[in-house]
């Protein structure tokens, strides 16, 4: 008993264990079923249905020994237990449900008994109906038989009531301009009247009604051809017109005819307004047309001739649109729903169908609308061409928006309509163009920009840098700014309209926009239109600018300032290292760009600007070469070497080419880091002097100068030049300051090396070049990267001197290095 009071849930395992015995007493499979399994005909199988307790007792006694009976006597007695013990555990479980099922046979047999009594009650009432209506249907048989005879004459005279009441009818409603009750009453009367013709009465009617509906229908007619009536009343007519069975074809030309003459109307306002908008711009551009005498201003200053400001006008697009999209646009989907609800979609009568009126209908239809749209689409061009201002973006992307969103209306009302797609090409076109107008305003503000920079360069006529003024600090730095500062502010300046430029544009991306996820303004418009029509291009287009400035000096080089070719060449520089792979990723960010189509990579865009810088550092270097030799050919060219008198200081242009070599150090200072320089010896002022005192030139001067001297000259400078290093005058110069100037300084005196070979010298003139020569040792050698370099062409200058002069006798070097001093 235990074993019966356990609760159920207690231990799952005997549970699962009487759940499988009674499975297996049942003959069911895990799934619940009956098991597919041969029965067992073993009369000694205790669990099978032909099981034999004698046999089976039988058995065990011939097998068993007694030990063996008395425990599978324990065990089966074990057995009966456990499964009394399992029976007692189900009724338990199920005791409950035992109850309910017993409660609902009982409750079952109780209703069943009812509800057989209460269909025999309504079989017993259905059998009385029906006798009921027998017996009314036999009483009521001729009576029935006069009354739907009556009902019939009835029905009859009514018919010929309206029959002859008809025309006083027809003609009342013709007075009140009840036309669309007159058509449905003659459309109710027209088939009896023809079926009846031959008859006097009904073909006098028939005659009557016809006279009357044909002036009904001029009338119709006529309100039609007037042309004043609404929309509604125009579809009105025309139905009534299909109804009293005009040509279908001319009803469609005449309602199209009607409606072109609305909407021409519409688009003649829009032309009109064109034309008036035309002058106004004209009207404006002659008023504002800017004085040739103002005054230029620095790139940071606020008076810049901005491109990027919109030109007044007379109405803006935004309106234009609006006007055409409310007016034109929405007339024109009210014409193609009414046109559509009279000839396409009506349904149509047995002797109209066979006509195929909604496919001619629909032809016309198409080729209607593809005229009017080809001109009211060539208006909003031309109004959009007119759009050269860039400033404000927005109301063009409105009007474009706008625009868009009314044709997609056309689409609905009139599917396969090509307009909508061409709707659709004119955005796209329109944003292609106004990247082109975006591209020329940044390139017409970068020259506007250079021209303010060459104009706060050259104003000043200051040394470049402030450097002149040695006293003057504050006024200096009040009267022109310096060069980082003009970079900085040239830089700045094109970066943040190149950025506002990029914000405008974003515009034709936005969500709200519904031209915005066509294909083209997700993929083409970003990759090939943005980054690479206006960002790289705009990009292409500084460096070829920049490199045109190194054109020959005869032409636009010549009248370049030296210092805007250094200026350039550092905005390059500064653009390969930084600018241009920020400009690029903040495009692609902004504007999600898939590199989906061939796109220009950051490395080739930065290799281009780095050659520009390279070509314009070199042209920098050649245009200062150039103005240093000017002055030392023509200090040449001009003087006397023979008859000149002896030295006693140094010349002035000596003096100037070291001036402005210093201030050619500062101003390259500004923009470019120092480089690196080879380590100087300690007595670097003095060393030339010195090598013109070495044994190869007192040999060549000694007292004791014979006639052999000259070749032993000759040969010593040759075996010389053989072990000096080869100098490449016009190499390409590297992005510092000391590059650079080592590069001015070797054009500087080759030039100088080069007149002087071209000269004949007297005592005097030697002596003249040698105190030049040493002066410009003093102080060249501190501006060039190897020292060395100066001493060769110097020592060379004096060399070529020294063989170009009848008496040859060199100044004592004490001599040298007072006048030297002393100047």
């Amino acid at each position: 008993m235990s074993s019966a009071t356990t609760p159920p849930d207690s231990d799952p395992t005997q549970r699962r264990r009487v759940h499988n015995m009674l499975k297996l007493y049942y003959g069911l499979n895990e799934e619940g079923k009956a098991a597919e399994q041969a029965e067992s005909l073993d009369p000694c199988d205790i669990n099978g249905p032909h099981f034999d307790p004698e046999i089976y007792l039988n058995r065990l006694r011939k097998e068993c020994s007694l030990t063996e009976l008395m425990d599978h006597e324990s065990c089966m007695v074990k057995q009966i237990r456990s499964l009394d013990s399992d029976m007692q555990t189900l009724v338990y479980e199920n005791y409950n449900k035992f109850i309910s099922a017993t409660d609902t046979i009982r409750k079952m047999k109780n209703d069943f008994k009812k509800m057989e009594d209460e269909m025999d009650c309504l079989s017993a009432n259905m059998a009385s109906i029906t006798d009921f209506s027998a017996r009314i249907s036999g009483t009521l048989q001729d009576q029935h038989a006069q009354i739907t005879k009556l009902s019939g004459v009835h029905t009859l005279l009514r018919k010929l009531q309206f029959l002859f009441e008809l025309p006083a009818r027809l003609n009342k409603c013709l007075e009140l301009q009840a036309y669309s009750q007159a058509v449905n009453a003659h459309r109710r009367a027209r088939c009896v009247l023809q079926q009846y013709s031959h008859m006097p009465s009904f073909r006098g009617i028939q005659d009557d009604c016809h006279v009357i509906m044909e002036q009904l229908a001029q009338q119709l007619r006529q309100k039609f051809r007037d042309g004043g009536s609404s929309a509604k009343d125009l579809s009105e007519c025309v139905e009534l017109l299909l109804q009293l069975d005009e040509p279908a074809e001319e009803l469609c030309d005449k309602f199209l005819s009607h409606a072109q003459s609305r909407l021409e109307a519409d688009l003649q306002g829009l032309e009109a307004e064109l034309k008036d908008s035309a002058v106004t711009d004209n009207c404006v551009g002659m008023v504002q047309k800017p004085s040739p005498g103002s005054n230029p201003v620095s790139p940071s200053g606020s008076s810049i001739s901005n491109p990027f400001l919109s030109p007044s006008a007379g109405t803006d697009i935004l309106e234009f649109i609006d006007r055409g999209c409310n007016e034109f646009v929405s007339n024109l989907c009210l014409v193609i729903a009414s046109y559509q609800e009279l000839f396409i979609n009506r349904p149509q009568e047995s002797d109209l169908a066979s006509k195929k009126i909604p496919e001619m209908a629909n032809g016309k239809l198409h080729m209607f609308v593809d005229a009017l749209a080809a001109r009211y689409f060539s208006l909003v061009e031309r109004r959009i061409q007119e759009e050269k201002g860039v400033g404000d973006n927005s109301l063009l992307v409105r009007a474009l928006d706008r625009f868009h969103r009314r044709l997609q209306a056309i689409s609905k009302l009139l599917p396969g309509s090509p307009v909508p797609s061409q709707g659709t090409e004119i955005v796209v076109r329109a944003a292609r163009e106004r990247i082109k107008q975006y591209l020329s305003a940044l390139q017409t503000f970068y020259h506007d920009s250079l021209t303010d920079v060459r104009q706060a360069l050259a104003a000043p006529r200051i040394t470049v840098g402030g450097a002149s003024s040695s006293g003057g600090g504050a006024s200096s730095k009040d009267a022109a700014p310096s060069l980082p500062e003009l970079l900085t502010s040239l830089s700045n300046f094109i970066l943040n309209q190149l950025k506002s430029v990029l914000a405008s544009v974003h515009l034709f991306t936005a969500k709200d926009i519904t031209f915005s996820n066509k294909p083209y303004f997700k993929g083409e418009f970003c990759s090939q239109g943005v980054r690479e029509g206006l960002v790289v291009s705009f990009i292409k287009f500084i460096c070829q600018s920049s490199r045109q400035f190194c054109e020959s000096a005869g032409d636009r080089g010549g009248s370049t300032p030296p210092a805007l070719l250094l200026l350039l060449s550092r905005l390059c520089l500064d653009y390969e290292t930084s600018t241009i792979s920020y400009i690029l990723t903040l495009t692609d960010e902004q504007f999600l760009v898939q590199h989906q189509n061939p796109v220009t990579p950051v490395t080739a865009l930065c290799a281009e600007a780095r050659e520009a810088a390279q070509k314009l550092l070199n042209h920098y270097v050649k245009v200062q070469g150039l103005i240093i030799s000017q002055m030392l050919r023509k200090s040449v060219e001009t003087r006397d070497w023979v008859n000149t008198i002896e030295p006693r200081n140094v010349r002035a242009v000596m003096k100037r080419v070291v001036e402005d070599t210093t201030s050619i150090d500062v101003q390259v200072g500004l923009l470019y880091e120092e480089g690196v320089r080879k380590a100087h010896s300690s007595d670097s002022s003095k060393r030339t002097f010195s090598a013109y005192s070495s044994s190869r030139q007192q040999i060549r001067y000694a007292p004791s100068y014979t006639p052999s001297a000259p070749m032993d000259t000759n040969l010593l400078s040759n075996i010389h030049k053989l072990f000096s290093e080869r100098i490449d005058i016009f190499s390409p110069v590297e992005f510092n300051k000391v590059s650079v100037l080592t590069g001015i300084i070797k054009i500087s005196l080759k030039t100088f090396l080069e007149c002087v070979r071209l000269r004949t010298f007297g005592r005097y003139g030697l002596q003249q070049i040698q105190v030049d020569c040493h002066y410009l040792q003093m102080y060249l050698w501190r501006f060039v990267s190897d020292e060395n370099l100066v001493h060769f062409l110097l020592d060379e200058i004096v060399g070529s001197a020294a063989h170009r002069c009848f008496d040859p006798s060199p100044m004592e070097q004490s001599v040298i290095e007072v006048i030297c001093e002393r100047g």
